[in-house]
């Protein structure tokens, strides 16, 4: 499970580090600029994470069928993946056109909303290259091909943070951009992943993606592939948009609540991709032994995975704790925004825990092909649970703020608790590959 993990891991942090950077950097602009790319990234991810989900039906597909040895199911996955990464960016980018006449509807400060609005139709540019290589990740990812993707990362990496200290603050004939230059660094650096993973794995990829096979424009496979990824989608997107309303709640307090909850958030999301990266390794190797045949190795992996996920994230938990102000300072400057941000982060501790459980059981479930059971418990978890107790201590008590934080705790605490039940039913059950063809 390591050896998978940890290179998936790497890519998972490498991802998310673009993210990081961006904020890192506008922020030594204002903590107006750092509300307002934060509230802009929000949206985009909000609205790509569906199209995430759906795309993740590889998993299963394509690593039951390496298990099999079924070589044609896996090519035949692969572009029918590519097709719908295709037709996935065209709904979201509509989606993300109007952000400022759907902004202050969601109550959030007049100041911020020109520049987040404008990030966000910035990155509908970079949908068609990021579902295409959530595509090609995902593939190289079941066939246990890490390399060339974590080279990727680095490359792509080192790329952002140049282009965003270039196009944020301006250099030489290049003029200063402000926040907004943050998010054509991210869209450049989106391409620039999608263009370096194709030529870097071209050998592993090449014989899957081309020459196109007729079968793949067959409806009811394609539909079978849509079904099996919506409820991953819809899980994923359930859990992204209670969070999202969590920041919109944030923002409703004012800039400064909105720009320490950033700093927050972005440190737990750091830190989330560790489990997120072991629960991705989980549904691959889940996935071969499911496709194999093999039960018990169903069993070993299940164990190994929630081992290290949990294992992990009971040690940045500590950490988060122990040391939220030089954690915070990393972040900004602002008196008041570092004041707040240290109260929100020990509160990120506490959840560390539950969100590496919960993620690395829906690769689990991932892995078994059960992709329903994951998107009813986030919704019963973090909707009829964890919201409306962010909402009561948030504003019907002293808590504020801080209140919105101790409700993603208890959803996440329902969520990782009902998916672990769900395993523990699968592993007593006969477990049997996915077939669409």
């Amino acid at each position: 499970m390591l050896r998978l993990a940890a290179p998936v891991v790497v890519v998972q942090v490498g991802l998310m580090l673009m993210g990081v950077v961006d904020t890192m950097v506008v922020g030594r602009l204002s903590a107006q600029a750092l509300a307002a790319v934060a509230l802009g990234n929000l949206t985009v991810l909000s609205v790509a994470a569906f199209g995430m989900g759906l795309l993740m039906a590889l998993d299963p597909l394509v690593a039951q069928a390496v298990g099999a040895g079924d070589t044609g199911t896996v090519r035949r996955s692969v572009q029918r993946g590519m097709i719908l990464a295709a037709l996935i960016s065209v709904p979201s980018g509509l989606i993300l056109l109007p952000g400022e006449w759907v902004l202050p509807f969601l109550r959030q400060p007049a100041e911020i909303i020109p520049v987040a609005a404008g990030y966000a139709r910035i990155a509908i540019l970079a949908l068609p290259s990021f579902f295409a290589f959530v595509v090609l990740r995902q593939t190289l990812q079941a066939l246990e091909k890490m390399r060339p993707i974590v080279l990727t990362i680095v490359i792509a990496n080192i790329f952002n943070l140049g282009a965003d200290w270039v196009l944020v603050f301006g250099w030489g004939p290049i003029p200063a951009m402000g926040a907004l230059g943050s998010a054509w660094a991210t869209t450049a650096s989106r391409w620039l992943l999608l263009i370096t993973l194709a030529l870097m794995a071209r050998k592993e990829l090449g014989p899957l993606v081309w020459p196109f096979e007729k079968e793949i424009l067959s409806w009811k496979p394609l539909w079978q592939t849509i079904r099996l990824g919506t409820p991953i989608g819809l899980q994923i997107q359930l859990e992204f948009a209670a969070f999202g309303v969590v920041a919109l709640l944030m923002g409703g307090f004012g800039t400064i609540e909105m720009a320490a909850h950033q700093v927050a958030i972005n440190l737990a999301s750091l830190t989330f991709m560790v489990p997120l990266g072991v629960g991705a390794a989980a549904a691959v190797r889940v996935g071969v032994a499911v496709g194999a045949g093999n039960t018990e190795g169903v069993r070993r992996e299940t164990t190994a995975a929630l081992i290290c996920g949990a294992g992990f994230m009971v040690l940045t938990g500590a950490l988060f704790i122990g040391a939220a102000g030089p954690l915070a300072s990393a972040y900004t400057s602002v008196p008041e925004v570092l004041a707040l941000a240290v109260i929100f982060i020990p509160i990120a501790g506490f959840f560390q825990v539950f969100d590496g459980i919960q993620v690395v059981s829906a690769g689990i479930l991932r892995g078994m092909g059960d992709t329903r059971s994951p998107v009813i418990i986030n919704l019963l978890g973090f909707w009829l649970l964890g919201m409306p107790v962010s909402l009561a201590l948030a504003f019907k008590t002293d808590l504020g703020p801080a209140g919105l934080w101790w409700g993603l705790v208890a959803g996440l605490g329902a969520v990782a608790a009902f998916l672990l039940l769900r395993i523990a039913r699968q592993l007593r059950s006969e477990q049997r590959r996915v077939v669409i063809e």
